[in-house]
């Protein structure tokens, strides 16, 4: 099978052209989609020296999210398999292997990189954010009636052809929890594997606010409410 890999761009010159590179070295990838978020950097400019035909270059006018750009992306798609991968170098393209393995094998649908599954090194950083992470899977589980470690990964592989019927409705960092929600709901098979994780502090550009957890936490409910209705009320309980 064949893989797109979707690449969010904001303001990431010290780590794209490198990042670039390196997905592009993986063997299965055909087509890789950056969609710059209106990035006010250089970003754009060290896009100019990826010379490959592969490289789909995609641009907001305005900062919309990292949900808008993967909603930009998703009908440009052409592989088989989808891969989200952030612009910085806090995950690792050499693990795509790993993570495609279980649809090649035909046991899944989609495919969670875990960075809280044992097996792979990760880098010690914020707690608060260890457990934001941890608060918000578990209730995202709890709605979606699945047993994941790490709801908010960026690395997601999913089958195209499922890809494309989500309707992304969340710009920003919601649309973890929306699509986990969403394919959870289209009845997806779900594997996990764990994943090596080089976290950055917010020195080095990790962009995401403490106000991000808070609208993840309402998308887990606004996009799972009605599913866990209906499910509560086919087990009597309300």
């Amino acid at each position: 099978m064949n893989l797109s890999v979707v690449v969010p761009l904001f303001n990431e010159e010290t780590t794209i052209e490198f990042l670039l590179n390196k997905v592009l070295s993986q063997k299965s990838v055909i087509q890789v989609i950056v969609v710059d978020d209106a990035s006010t950097d250089n970003s754009v400019e060290k896009l100019k020296f990826i010379g490959d035909e592969r490289v789909l270059i995609l641009k907001h006018e305005k900062n919309l999210g990292k949900g808008a750009a993967i909603r930009t992306a998703q009908s440009f798609v052409n592989g088989d398999i989808v891969i989200i991968q952030d612009a910085d170098l806090e995950y690792n393209p050499d693990e795509y292997p790993k993570l495609i393995n279980p649809i090649l094998r035909g046991k899944a649908d989609v495919v969670f990189g875990s960075r809280f599954q044992s097996g792979e090194s990760r880098r010690v950083l914020y707690f608060w954010h260890y457990l934001g992470n941890r608060i918000l899977t578990f209730f995202s589980n709890m709605m979606t009636d699945l047993n994941l470690s790490d709801m908010e990964t960026c690395y997601k592989a999913i089958r195209s052809e499922l890809f494309k019927r989500i309707l992304i409705q969340e710009s920003r960092f919601g649309f973890e929890p929306e699509i986990t929600g969403k394919l959870a709901a289209h009845g997806a098979r779900f594997y996990e594997v764990s994943i090596s994780y080089d976290g950055r502090t917010y020195e080095q550009g990790k962009k995401i606010r403490p106000k991000d957890g808070i609208r993840a936490l309402w998308c887990v409910i606004k996009f799972n409410k009605f599913r866990m209705i209906r499910r509560l009320t086919r087990r009597g309980q309300i």
